[in-house]
C-alpha cells in the first residue's frame, strides 16, 4: 500500500474543544447580533403587528428550526451541516450541482452577514449623538472602510477566539437586558402606550383572527431572526465531547451541540418577543423609516432616549463590536466552508488553498455588495433572509429524508410539515424580495463558473489519494521485480473466454509483441465520474484459468491506470508498459466524455496524466497505442 498525493481536504488534527456554552457564543456572534437590526426591520415589515408576527417567528423557531437542527447535529456531527446530509443522498453530477447551488446560497448568507453587519455597525456610529454631525451622509464610505479593515485582519491572520466571543456576547446580552427591563418599566409607567397600540391594531385589522392571519402572511419578512442555526452546527467540531467519544460516534459532542442550539434558541426567542414589543410601543413609527433615528438601530435608539447618552454610547460600542465580530465569524465561515467541498470535487483553483488571495476576492465581493445596496440594512434584509431560509429549508428536507430512511414515520411526517412551512416561507420571501435570490444566483453562477474552469484546468492531474493492492494483485505485481510488467487496457464487457483471447491476439498483432512475452489485463469500472479524488483499490483475479486480470474501480479510467502504473514502477523498480487500442470518434467529444464521465479517449489522456505526474521521461511508464 502506498500513499499518493494526499488530497487538499485532508483533516486537521482534532482539537480538544471547549464547553458547549462557550462555543455557543461563537454562534451568538451571528445569531444574537441580529438584535442590532432585527427589531427595526420587523417594525418596518409588520408595523403594529410586529410583536404578533414575532411570536409567530418564535413559534417557528422553537417548533420548526430547532427540532430540525437538533436532528442535523445527530446526522452530521462533524460541522458539515445539512449540505453534507444532502450530498450523501445524491451522487453523480446532479449531486455536485445541487451542493454547488446550496454553497451559493450559503455564500450569500455569509457574505450578506459581513456587509449587513458592517452597514448596521456604521449606522450605530453615525446615529451616535457625539458623532452624528461629523459622520452624517458617509454611510457607504464608512461601511467600505469597515469591510476593508475586516479583510485586513484576515490578511494579517485571524483565528476564532472563543474567549473573546464569550466576553462580547456576555456584555452585549447584559446591556440588552438593561434596555429591555428599562423599556418595560416605561411601558408600565405609561400604560396608555399599550392601550394606544391595542386601539391601533383594532382599527387596522378589526379582530384577533384577522391579526393572526396577517401576522402569518408577513412573518416571512422577519426571517432574519432565524439566522444562526446553520452556524450552530458548523461550530460543532469546537465542542468538547466525552472522554470516550470517537469520530464515528461523538456522543458528547452531539449532546453539547443540542444543548447549544436549544439554549441559543430560547435566549433569542425571549429577546425577540421582548424587543419587538418595547420598540413597537415606545418608538414613533416614522423613526423606523430610512433616515430615522431608529432605522437599523431600534434598541440603541431606546438606550439613548431613556438611559442617557453615556449608556447609549456604551451600548453603541458593544453593538459595533459584536457586529464587527459577526462579520469576522462569517468570513471565517466562508474560508472554512468552501474547502470542505470544492477541493474534493476538483473545483478549487490552486490559489484558493491560500487564505490571503481568497480573502482579497471575498473582500472585493463585499465591496461590490455594499455599493450595490448603498450600505442599507433594510435593502440587504431580503438577500440575507433568502440565504438563511434556503439553508434551513434544505436542512428540513434533509432530516425528513433521513427520518424516512430510518423508518421513523412520526418524525417523517413532522419534519415534512416543517419543511413545507419553510419552503412556503422561502417562496414568499423570494416573491416579495427577489433581490435576495438574484444575489444568490450571482454567487451560484460565480461558484459554478470558477469551479468548472478549475476542474477543466486540473483535468489531467493525478487525483488518486492512495493505491491499495489486495494479496492476489500484489503477487501479480511482485512477479515482475526483474522484468517489466506489460498491461493490456481492456474495457470489461461479457468477460468471457473469447473476449480475452481476441483482445490478446489483437494487441500482440498491433504492437508486434512476441508470443513468449507475458501480459496482464487491467480493467477499470467507472463508479461516480463526478468524484475528483478517491482511493484506488486493485483486485487481482485469474479468469478462465489462464488470464490474469487486475480489476479497479474509480471515477476516471485514465487516472486509475496512471496511478496503477506509477505504483507498479515504485514497487518493482521496473518501467511498466501499457497497451491500448485507438478509440473511434471526434476528439472533442471524446474529451467531454472524459471530463464528464471519466471515459473517452483513454490512451492519450493516460499518457498526459503520466506526463504531468512524472516529468522525468526515463522514469515514466510507457504508453503504447496500436
Amino acid at each position: 500500500m502506498a500513499k499518493q498525493h494526499p488530497g487538499p481536504h485532508a483533516e486537521a488534527p482534532r482539537e480538544k474543544g471547549a464547553p458547549w456554552w462557550r462555543v455557543m457564543c461563537l454562534t451568538g456572534l451571528d445569531y444574537f447580533s441580529t438584535l442590532g437590526y432585527q427589531p427595526g426591520i420587523a417594525a418596518l415589515a409588520a408595523g403594529l403587528l410586529s410583536p404578533i408576527a414575532t411570536i409567530v417567528l418564535v413559534f417557528v423557531t422553537l417548533f420548526g428550526a430547532l427540532p430540525v437542527y437538533r436532528r442535523v447535529a445527530v446526522e452530521s456531527p462533524h460541522g458539515e451541516g445539512s449540505i453534507a446530509m444532502l450530498e450523501r443522498l445524491l451522487s453523480f453530477w446532479q449531486g455536485k450541482l445541487f451542493v454547488l447551488t446550496l454553497l451559493g446560497f450559503a455564500a450569500t448568507d455569509f457574505m450578506i452577514t459581513i456587509t449587513l453587519s458592517a452597514a448596521d455597525a456604521t449606522a450605530h456610529l453615525i446615529e451616535n449623538p457625539h458623532l452624528h454631525s461629523a459622520l452624517s451622509g458617509k454611510q457607504v464610505l464608512l461601511t467600505l472602510i469597515m469591510v476593508a479593515l475586516l479583510g485586513a485582519v484576515f490578511l494579517k491572520g485571524f483565528s476564532e477566539a472563543i474567549g473573546l466571543a464569550v466576553a462580547l456576547v456576555a456584555v452585549y446580552l447584559a446591556l440588552n437586558v438593561v434596555v429591555v427591563v428599562n423599556g418595560f418599566w416605561h411601558v408600565f409607567a405609561e400604560p396608555h402606550v399599550f392601550g394606544d397600540w391595542v386601539d391601533g391594531l383594532t382599527a387596522e385589522h378589526g379582530n384577533a383572527l384577522a391579526m393572526i392571519g396577517v401576522a402569518l402572511i408577513v412573518f416571512p419578512k422577519l426571517a432574519l431572526g432565524l439566522s444562526g442555526f446553520e452556524t450552530g452546527v458548523a461550530v460543532m467540531p469546537h465542542i468538547e465531547g466525552d472522554p470516550d467519544d470517537t469520530e464515528q460516534k461523538p456522543t458528547g459532542r452531539i449532546r453539547g451541540a443540542r444543548h447549544l442550539l436549544t439554549t441559543a434558541a430560547v435566549i433569542m426567542s425571549v429577546f425577540l418577543i421582548a424587543t419587538s414589543l418595547i420598540t413597537t410601543l415606545l418608538i414613533p413609527k416614522d423613526a423606523f423609516k430610512s433616515g430615522g433615528g431608529a432605522n437599523g438601530r431600534a434598541l440603541a435608539y431606546l438606550a439613548h432616549e431613556y438611559l442617557g447618552s453615556t449608556f447609549g454610547s456604551v451600548y453603541d460600542l458593544s453593538t459595533i463590536a459584536i457586529l464587527w465580530f459577526a462579520g469576522a465569524s462569517a468570513m471565517a465561515g466562508l474560508l472554512n466552508l468552501m474547502p470542505r467541498y470544492l477541493p474534493r470535487y476538483g473545483m478549487a483553483p490552486h490559489w484558493a488553498r491560500a487564505v490571503r488571495p481568497t480573502v482579497i476576492v471575498l473582500t472585493l465581493i463585499a465591496f461590490l455588495v455594499t455599493w450595490l445596496f448603498d450600505a442599507s440594512v433594510d435593502a440587504q434584509g431580503g438577500a440575507y433572509a433568502t440565504g438563511v431560509l434556503v439553508l434551513i429549508s434544505s436542512a428540513a428536507v434533509a432530516v425528513t429524508i433521513a427520518a424516512h430512511k430510518a423508518g421513523e414515520r412520526r418524525w417523517t411526517v413532522t419534519f415534512a410539515v416543517i419543511a413545507a412551512v419553510f419552503l412556503y416561507t422561502t417562496a414568499v420571501n423570494i416573491a416579495e424580495r427577489p433581490d435576495g435570490v438574484k444575489i444568490g444566483a450571482c454567487f451560484i453562477a460565480g461558484i459554478m463558473l470558477v469551479s468548472f474552469l478549475s476542474r477543466l484546468k486540473r483535468a489531467f492531474e493525478l487525483r488518486v489519494t492512495e493505491v491499495v493492492l489486495d494479496a492476489v494483485a500484489e503477487r501479480f505485481v511482485r512477479d515482475y521485480m526483474h522484468r517489466p510488467l506489460r498491461l493490456i487496457a481492456n474495457e470489461p464487457n461479457s468477460r468471457d473466454l473469447a473476449e480475452y483471447r481476441d483482445k490478446l491476439r489483437q494487441i500482440r498483432k498491433d504492437n508486434d509483441i512476441p508470443s513468449e512475452d507475458d501480459l496482464v489485463f487491467v480493467e477499470v469500472t467507472v463508479l461516480d465520474p463526478s468524484d475528483f479524488e478517491a482511493e484506488l483499490t486493485v483486485r487481482g483475479e485469474v479468469l478462465h484459468e489462464r488470464y490474469r486480470v487486475l480489476s479497479l474501480q474509480s471515477s476516471s479510467v485514465p487516472n486509475a491506470l496512471a496511478a496503477l502504473l506509477l505504483q507498479v514502477r515504485d514497487l518493482t523498480g521496473q518501467q511498466p508498459h501499457i497497451y491500448f487500442e485507438w478509440t473511434e470518434g471526434n476528439p472533442f467529444a471524446q474529451f467531454l466524455r472524459f471530463f464528464l464521465f471519466g471515459q473517452g479517449e483513454i490512451a492519450p489522456v493516460t499518457r498526459e496524466v503520466l506526463r504531468e505526474a512524472e516529468p522525468d521521461r526515463t522514469r515514466r511508464p510507457a504508453v503504447h497505442v496500436g
